[in-house]
């Protein structure tokens, strides 16, 4: 046997323990994992784990680190100077495409369980994918040259979006078939005309008055776990924002899992009304741009909704959680029926991952800072959304 051979053989048990623990923390999430969950889920010791890691966490910093390489090294690759500039943009997105659609845990790992990388990790993630976003903006610039440096910026992140979007549904069609139509949802969102700040006026925001204590004990648990995540919140801090001992927080919530379901249950309960005013309307296709208008304005005015989107990793009670997913399915279908009978020749399952995309690039960007800051952002997200499921004016 030959010392490449041998050399060859750790990196490869590394890479399959971490590809199972990847599935692991995608179907439980990081938190619900333990060392011992992903050595008898690789067959293994626990001891065997630790000669290729440190902990769960080094885990989890390979699988995201290694789906970063990956991506980088299609950007190389795609936009060198062997791939003429006129099929530079294309050849990207189809192998991000590609990526995507073939490794949809890692797309989901990034999303949701990023918080539990060490800090460091975490700054090294941005700094990357920072990096990777610029280039492709520029290789956006050098297609559309009128385009600001900022709008291109906010087309390559929706763009991704539409690759993420694959992390939170299992909705699948045949690998070509899907490969190709997330690069046609993509090149749609970069071919985007924003629009100009006279145009798609947000509406404006109700006030409901001094709130009661049970609303403000609500509020405060809302914005931390936005912060920090669900399991690094105690019930002390929520009690410490609210202005409330500890205990006193209790009086109105009986565990943290009592207050993320009734987090994701206001969030559930606002896009139900949301949808319910924008759908009164006897034409499909006004319903179905005033849909996607009315879940962009709620997502950026209900901090709920953004929370609410990890409930389903959380501890509590199962009947809780399958009620969520339920209400949150059933709002998903009202999209894929309207997109139908709006577009009859998207067949059902391509209608499914194109809602999810829409919806993705709302999620995504919104919980963005640097991009909801943006004066117009309200209109320019709604018309990302109307590009997307090909209802734009």
């Amino acid at each position: 046997m030959t010392d490449s051979v041998r050399s060859a053989r750790p990196r490869d048990r590394k890479a399959q323990l971490a590809a199972v623990a990847a599935e692991l923390f995608r179907a439980r999430g990081f938190p619900g994992v333990g060392i011992k969950d992903i050595a008898d889920a690789a067959g293994v010791t626990g001891p065997a784990i630790y000669r290729h890691f440190a902990d769960k966490q080094a885990i989890l910093a390979y699988v995201v680190l290694s789906g970063f390489e990956d991506l980088e090294a299609a950007t190389a690759e795609a936009l060198s100077d062997s791939v003429s500039p006129a099929d530079q943009l294309e050849s990207l997105l189809g192998r991000l495409a590609t990526q995507a659609v073939e490794r949809r845990e890692i797309a989901a790992l990034w999303r949701w369980e990023g918080r539990h990388l060490p800090k460091e990790d975490q700054r090294e993630i941005a700094r990357r994918s920072t990096l990777a976003l610029t280039t492709w903006s520029k290789a956006l610039m050098t297609r559309r040259p009128d385009l600001p440096a900022e709008d291109a910026e906010l087309l390559c992140w929706a763009a991704l979006s539409v690759f993420g979007s694959v992390s939170v549904h299992h909705t699948s069609v045949a690998r070509r078939r899907f490969a190709a139509l997330l690069v046609e949802l993509a090149l749609g969102v970069l071919n985007a005309t924003l629009p100009s700040p006279s145009q798609l006026s947000p509406s404006s925001t109700l006030s409901l008055g001094t709130p009661s204590r049970r609303e403000q004990v609500l509020a405060a648990a809302t914005g931390l776990f936005a912060q920090r995540g669900f399991h690094d919140v105690s019930m002390e801090d929520i009690g410490a924002a609210t202005g409330i001992a500890g205990p006193s927080v209790y009086r109105h919530f009986p565990s943290k899992a009592a207050l993320m379901v009734a987090i994701g249950h206001r969030a559930a309960d606002r896009l139900a009304l949301a949808a319910e005013r924008a759908l009164q309307t006897s034409d499909e296709l006004s319903a179905l741009r005033r849909l996607a208008a009315s879940y962009v304005h709620t997502i950026l005015h209900t901090p709920e909704l953004l929370v609410s989107f990890s409930a389903d990793r959380v501890t509590m009670p199962d009947r809780d959680k399958a009620d969520l997913l339920r209400v949150q399915r059933d709002y998903v279908a009202q999209w894929v029926t309207l997109l139908s009978s709006v577009r009859p020749e998207l067949p059902p399952r391509e209608a499914k991952i194109t809602v999810h995309a829409a919806l993705t690039i709302a999620n995504d960007l919104a919980r963005t800072r640097r991009l909801a800051a943006r004066p117009n952002f309200e209109a320019e997200l709604t018309a990302l959304l109307h590009t997307i499921l090909g209802v734009a004016d």
